[in-house]
Formats: structure tokens, C-alpha cells, sequence
């Protein structure tokens, strides 16, 4: 650890916190409204389609100039929409829509772009130590924001969580400043393949993004459902969520601790597919105890995916289209999450919970194996290239 490390986990604590408490702050800023939840409901929908827009569009062009005043000028913008809302909950509908939307798209470049400059604050070899620790602070964030914004929106003000959201955003807006301005990465190949071009290639690990959050929308959204199904207070779906982010940080930990066999790529796959089975027991063990044995077990399998789908996107683009890339697969896997709510909601209207994950976990399942034979053909190819 140094200085600029440590500042470096400042500034993205202060970033990823208003988005993990987003969701859950704008459902409580409109729960006393005429539209109640209803309304809470449609504003966490446009803050997470703001980031699926916002974070291709505004990535993309991470890598064309300076970065720090790109992220600090989102992140500062993010930081007014958030503060805005409480103040207008009497505003018409399309208002406060447009500006959870604007809260969303206007720093959603941030997260690619701030874990770019932290693979180019260490050397190349701890760059997995790095970024496990990066995934430690996000489980840890995401965490704590669910019963943090309940205590404030409860015991203080239904708009404060989205009041310390805008301070921590503004925060980050100008601490990004003063971290190190990452080098200019320009090649003389960057004229003859575009951005764009270069962005696609990635493709197949941006299937194991949308694939593994998928699964996290799978076992958050259906969990209530399947307590009740077992006759388990639904109460128990808070901490329950809570171990799982907690456990994913745990697993971060183990990973960054030494090297394990096998490619990135075969370690994403095989982390995918044991957080699928860990899933399908959930809907297989008895009672409380077997949904928290399958929800912390996948948990820290999770974590091993976040990590390695960071590392194989390293590896497979060149440096200049890092900052993108990240922002890319951010914003596909947000994607991912949405398209898996959407089936959650139409699957329990049509059977069990527990079939609800299992049909959930299929589809991640073919999801990875098209990632896997499009990384495999990717290889051959490489190598028949080489030759």
C-alpha cells in the first residue's frame, strides 16, 4: 500500500457507494409519494438504464484525452442530480425520471475508467492482487449500503440517502483530481483499427459479465419469493444478501493471496459455472441453513468471476482500450441483470421459486458456454495466425 493507492481506494469508495445505495434510495424517496412505490420503482429502472447508456458512450472516450476531468465532471454531474431529487419529489413523473436517468448516465464511465488507473498505479504482477482488493471494496460497499440506506431514509429523512449520495459523489469528483493522470496510449495502429472494432472483440468476456450478473438477479430478486416458498420470514432476505456480498469479498481476498493454475479465461468459466451450481442448491437444500450455505458458497465463487473477467479483458485488448473495455462490460452486464430481472418476474408468475432459479441458472449456463467455444475459437485462431 501507498499514498497514492490508498487515495486511489478513497476515490473509489466515494464512487461506488452512491450507486450501490442508488436503487434502494430512490424507492424510498417515493414511498410516501402519491405513486408510492410504483414511482420509487420506475426511478431505479431509469437510474440503472442511465448507467447501461451512459457507460458505453461516455467510456468510449476514456481513451482520447485526459482522463481525470472526464471522471470528475460526470462524477460531479451524477453528484447534482442525486442532490436535486429530494428537493423536486412534488415535480412531475418525467421530471424526476430524467434526472434518476441523468444520475445514472452522467458517472457511468467512472467505474471503467477509475479501475484502469489502478492497473496503471502497480506492476504488471500484482495487477490480480490489485484487483482482487478492488473487488474486497465493492462486496464490502455493496454490503453496508442496503441497511445504511434504510437507517437514514427511516430514522432521518426519506431523501437523505440520496443527500449523502450526492456528497460522496461530489467528493469523488474532486479527489479523482489529484490521483496520477494515467500516460496517453496511442499506438500507430490505433489509426487503421478503431475504437469500436477494438472494443467488439471483447465480446465473449463481456458474455461472462452479463452471465454472472444474471445469476446475481436471479438469486437477489427471487430470494424473497423462495423464503416464503420455505416458510422462512422474508426478513431474512436482508442478511442473507449481506453474507453473500460479504462472502464474495472474502473469496476477493483468497484470490489475490497466490496464483492459481490455468488461464484466466479457464479459471472465469469454471468460477461461473461452480457459482451455477452453487444456485441450483439453494433450490435443492432444506430450509434457511441450505439457501445460506448455496448463497455464500456462490458468493465467493462470484468474486473469483469478477476478478478474472477484469484480467481476461486486460489481456485480450491493448492498453489504450482498457478504460472502455471496463466501461463496456460494466454497462453489459447491467444489461444482463435487467434482462434476468425481467424473467425473474415473468418466471414466478408462472411457477415455483425454485424453478424460477433454475431456469434463471440454465440460461446463464448456455450464456458461458457460448463464451467459452467464442474464447476457444478466439485462441485457435490466434494461434493459426501465429503459425
Amino acid at each position: 500500500m501507498s499514498r497514492k493507492l490508498l487515495l486511489w481506494a478513497l476515490v473509489a469508495f466515494t464512487s461506488k457507494a452512491p450507486v450501490a445505495m442508488a436503487p434502494l434510495a430512490l424507492v424510498f424517496s417515493s414511498r410516501q409519494s402519491p405513486a408510492g412505490y410504483s414511482l420509487g420503482a420506475s426511478l431505479a429502472s431509469a437510474y440503472v438504464v442511465g448507467e447501461v447508456v451512459g457507460a458505453p458512450l461516455l467510456g468510449s472516450r476514456l481513451s482520447r484525452s485526459r482522463m481525470k476531468p472526464q471522471l470528475s465532471v460526470g462524477l460531479l454531474a451524477g453528484a447534482l442530480a442525486f442532490g436535486a431529487l429530494p428537493f423536486v419529489r412534488s415535480a412531475p413523473a418525467p421530471v424526476l425520471i430524467g434526472l434518476a436517468f441523468l444520475a445514472g448516465a452522467a458517472p457511468a464511465a467512472s467505474p471503467g475508467g477509475i479501475r484502469a488507473i489502478l492497473t496503471r498505479l502497480v506492476t504488471d504482477e500484482s495487477v490480480p492482487r490489485a484487483l482482487s482488493a478492488e473487488t474486497t471494496l465493492t462486496q464490502i460497499t455493496w454490503a453496508a449500503a442496503p441497511g445504511l440506506v434504510v437507517l437514514l431514509a427511516l430514522q432521518v429523512h426519506a431523501g437523505a440517502p440520496l443527500m449523502l449520495g450526492a456528497l460522496l459523489a461530489a467528493a469523488a469528483s474532486i479527489l479523482v483530481l489529484r490521483l496520477p493522470e494515467p500516460p496517453e496510449l496511442e499506438s500507430a495502429t490505433s489509426a487503421v483499427a478503431s475504437m469500436t472494432r477494438t472494443l467488439f472483440s471483447g465480446w465473449p468476456v463481456y458474455l461472462t459479465s452479463a452471465a454472472s450478473m444474471a445469476m446475481l438477479a436471479t438469486a437477489e430478486l427471487v430470494l424473497p419469493a423462495l423464503l416464503e416458498e420455505r416458510q422462512v420470514a422474508v426478513g431474512w432476505s436482508a442478511p442473507l444478501l449481506a453474507g453473500f456480498a460479504l462472502a464474495s469479498a472474502a473469496g476477493a481476498v483468497c484470490y489475490g493471496l497466490r496464483t492459481w493454475p490455468g488461464s484466466v479465461q479457464a479459471q472465469s468459466l469454471v468460477f461461473l459455472t461452480a457459482m451455477a451450481g452453487c444456485l441450483v442448491l439453494v433450490t435443492v437444500l432444506p430450509g434457511m441453513p441450505g439457501i445460506a450455505a448455496g448463497l455464500l458458497l456462490a458468493g465467493i465463487f462470484q468474486s473469483g468471476v469478477m476478478v478474472t473477467r477484469n484480467l481476461s479483458l486486460r489481456e485480450r485488448l491493448p492498453a489504450r482500450a482498457h478504460a472502455a473495455a471496463y466501461s463496456v462490460m460494466y454497462a453489459v452486464g447491467g444489461l444482463g441483470y435487467s434482462l434476468a430481472a425481467s424473467f425473474s418476474a415473468m418466471a414466478l408468475n408462472l411457477a415455483s421459486p425454485s424453478a424460477a432459479i433454475l431456469g434463471g441458472v440454465a440460461i446463464t449456463v448456455l450464456i458461458t458456454a457460448v463464451s467459452a467455444i467464442a474464447e476457444r475459437n478466439s485462441v485457435g485462431n490466434a494461434i493459426r495466425g501465429f503459425r
